[in-house]
């Protein structure tokens, strides 16, 4: 029972309508994706649309003491020339932290940040023009790395917070009593480990277009993953009253968290939309989205564990340092995810961590897929491993005697429901034959495990408030046919078929008679968007709830005329039919024009606020979640000792997703994740040269091909969570927080070397091979 009262959702109500876990139901969109009538906001061609481009700073860091723009205004084609000083109100994605302009202001903060752009008839005619201003700097000393950013005596990239310092966010908690749990333990150990920085490679750039109306107002397409969150902070920036500006998300070409912000693209566009009042293009090369950037934080990592000689883990502590780049983006958070999941998906009764997210002069890091997760899962799964090997213990044994318990609180207040994270080992150990074949693969082969858990949702919203996180609109005409408005982001990971599973399965409903309307601010109720794996366990709720108010109303006409209760009744293939006498029956066109005979225009709604939980800590509003996933993965592979080269050869994924909505869409959301995690485990990482970005282009920034990629194995484990839609939990970024964790183990296995950081690429293995074999 929660401070609001029970929390609504509909997980237990049955599964009568044969939806819900069917085959052979693709994506709503599919074909239109597949035969390329799919238009995604890099395809809009409006009258009159002119093009926007940026001119980008050579400097990490530096005053800008003047532009001279008189020469580019005179170039052909121009029409506009926007500098910092038009766009001065600085925002960001959360609450606590706005410390960005769309163009640098008085300073640029790392190499690649916009200063100056210029609108013109076409994009030649922009970069003509950029090439003809004149900026003068005076250089700062930069900022590059952890190191710098901790030493109070180099400039703060921030002078206007109220006490400048290189260092975002600081956190520190502590649960129960460390240091009395290490002196009882038989094996203390400690360790330092590395994760890189990434970043995300959608198939779609950034892109926005913007038009005014003729009344006012003003549209926005952009290739957004948070469309709500983004017309609020347009209209914040802008100066606009916000009902007089409308975003709409066409279809996107992939996010991971790299779209979730708002970017320039959105702002310059709609700002000179206004100014020019005609339509603006404004789209980043794939270079650019590099600058852009948002990806994964480099991070730096002590982590002391202490263990019994049976395996019971007593207590952990956890020191992290991530590199932030030079704006804030959702560091915040960063700094809290990087400790508060250290409490799964084990128990753990004695824990500490302290984070810290440090701004640099480097583009600017956010939210990648596992966002803050992942570099301290691989850190904690590796860890122990070694301890298990220091210890002649059995590393899956471990595992399975200190995981969490369903319907348990962690030593840091994080409320756990539904946990299948013991099927998933079973069932992952098993596929594998992982204890058959750990330490007995031959020479240069090997094979790892590694678990994990992630949230369905954030519990708080980034901007504070009561108000509900996601809402549904469904309508019902006289035809039959049921409309879903929802505010939701359909970034290719299924969310649209997601609303349609669970509308049809509740209504009983062929897909042919289901359509969605997403991501109109203009027609869809609030959803704060695709990021935290948020969206199935959230919207879906907010659509059985609306779903649920349909039936009622369909239902009681239904059954007045076939003079039985609502309750005798059943839906399923478009009909409305009595359980115990099949003959009783209408079909539900009938029904919706005697329910709107009877009660009017048939709409409904539905939304969710999460449960009020997780506030016993100070500080505890990141972390908490409805629910939360888990995973199990074994990796096998086979290390070159002369090359360095790793193949892994095959890789299977448990995943606790609540249930099975689609099995196809869930399969290749696990299957994505495994995919990612490989690329990050072997290939990626955004590197520099100094403050210059070392591989600005899918050509040198190496991710994963159809050769690279293993046989993938996905086993799906169903916990039914009680909260959850129909018992759905996430299963968009889950899975691969073990990927990584479960390649390190493998390559110990292989080598009898642990590696500690993340790329294992051919050089840096050869390297480690050629030092073990020269001695210490």
């Amino acid at each position: 029972m929660s401070e609001r009262g029970p929390v609504q959702t509909h997980s237990l109500s049955p599964a009568e309508g044969g939806v819900v876990g069917a085959t052979g139901h693709g994506k709503i969109d599919g074909l239109d994706k597949i035969t390329g009538a799919a238009l995604f906001s890099g395809d809009l061609a409006l009258p009159r649309m002119v093009h926007a481009r940026v001119l980008r700073s050579p400097h990490a860091h530096a005053r800008i003491l003047s532009i001279d723009a008189a020469a580019a205004r005179a170039c052909p084609g121009v029409l506009a020339v926007v500098t910092g000083a038009d766009l001065p109100t600085r925002y960001g994605p959360i609450a606590v932290v706005q410390d960005e302009t769309a163009l640098a202001l008085d300073k640029v903060r790392y190499q690649g940040e916009p200063v100056v752009c210029i609108a013109a008839l076409t994009e030649a005619e922009a970069i003509a023009a950029l090439r003809r201003v004149r900026i003068v700097y005076e250089p700062l000393p930069a900022i590059l790395c952890a190191d710098d950013a901790l030493d109070p005596s180099l400039p703060a990239i921030h002078e206007w917070a109220r006490k400048p310092s290189n260092i975002l966010r600081r956190v520190d908690q502590s649960f129960g009593d460390v240091d009395a749990a290490f002196a009882s333990a038989d094996l203390v150990l400690s360790a330092d480990y590395g994760y890189p920085g990434s970043t995300h490679v959608p198939l779609e750039p950034h892109v926005a277009v913007a038009a005014p109306t003729g009344d006012g107002r003003l549209t926005v397409w952009s290739s957004t993953q948070n469309p709500h969150p983004l017309h609020h902070a347009l209209a914040r920036v802008l100066g606009m009253p916000a009902h007089q500006l409308r975003v709409i998300k066409p279809h996107v070409g992939a996010g991971y968290g790299g779209k979730c912000d708002p970017f320039v693209t959105d702002i310059l566009a709609a700002w000179l939309a206004r100014h020019l009042q005609r339509p603006v293009r404004f789209a980043l090369t794939r270079e650019e989205v590099f600058y852009a950037h948002r990806g994964r934080h480099p991070t730096e990592m002590k982590l002391t564990m202490g263990m019994r000689a049976d395996g019971t883990l007593v207590g952990a502590d956890l020191r992290a340092v991530a590199e932030g780049g030079a704006y804030a983006s959702y560091g915040v958070v960063t700094a809290y995810y990087l400790g508060v999941f250290g409490t799964l998906p084990y128990a753990l009764e004695n824990y500490r961590f302290q984070a810290s997210r440090l701004y640099t002069n480097h583009p600017p890091c956010g939210p990648k897929r596992g966002h803050g997760a992942l570099q301290p899962r691989f850190a904690f799964e590796v860890h122990l491993d070694r301890m298990a090997t220091q210890l002649g213990l059995d590393p899956a044994a471990v595992r399975r005697q200190n995981l969490v318990q369903p319907h348990t609180e962690t030593i840091n207040g994080l409320r756990i429901t539904s946990v299948g994270l013991a099927a998933c080992l079973d069932q992952v150990l098993a596929a594998s034959g992982y204890s058959e074949k750990r330490g007995r693969l031959g020479p240069h082969r090997g094979i790892g495990l590694a678990c994990s858990a992630y949230m369905c949702g954030a519990l708080h919203p980034p901007t504070a408030s009561d108000l509900p996180q996601s809402g549904v609109v469904l309508t019902a005409d006289r035809s039959g046919r049921v409309a879903i408005f929802s505010g939701t982001a359909d970034v290719g990971q299924g969310s649209n078929q997601m609303l349609v599973t669970l509308v049809a399965e509740r209504l009983g409903l062929p897909r042919s008679l289901l359509s969605v309307v997403e991501a109109d601010t203009d027609l869809t109720p609030v959803d704060l968007g695709s990021y935290s794996s948020r969206v199935t366990f959230m919207a879906g709720n907010a659509a059985l709830q609306a779903a649920d108010r349909l039936r009622a109303l369909v239902f009681g006409v239904a059954a007045a005329q076939l003079r039985c209760e609502p309750r005798d009744l059943l839906a399923a293939d478009g009909l409305i039919v009595h359980r115990d006498a099949p003959e009783r029956r209408l079909s539900w066109v009938e029904a919706v024009a005697l329910a709107e005979a009877r009660h009017g225009t048939l709409s409904v709604s539905g939304s969710y606020t999460p449960p009020k939980i997780g506030s016993r800590f100070r500080r505890q509003s990141v972390g908490p979640s409805p629910a939360y996933s888990f995973t199990a993965a074994v990796t096998e592979l086979q290390v070159d000792p002369e090359t360095g080269e790793v193949r892994v050869e095959r890789i299977w994924c448990a995943h606790d997703l609540g249930r099975v909505l689609n099995p196809e869409i869930a399969r290749g959301q696990i299957e994505g994740c495994v995919y990612m995690g490989l690329g990050e485990a072997l290939f990626e990482e955004q590197r520099y040269r100094g403050p210059a970005v070392m591989a600005p282009s899918i050509l040198e920034y190496r991710i994963p091909t159809a050769i690279d990629t293993p046989p993938i194995e996905v086993i799906f484990v169903e916990s039914h969570d009680p909260e959850g839609p129909f018992g759905a939990k996430e299963v968009g970024e889950g899975p691969q927080l073990a990927v990584v964790p479960a390649i390190a183990n493998a390559m110990y296995d292989a080598t009898g070397l642990w590696w500690e950081r993340p790329p294992f690429t051919p050089e840096r293995v050869a390297r480690g091979l050629r030092r073990a074999r020269s001695g210490p």
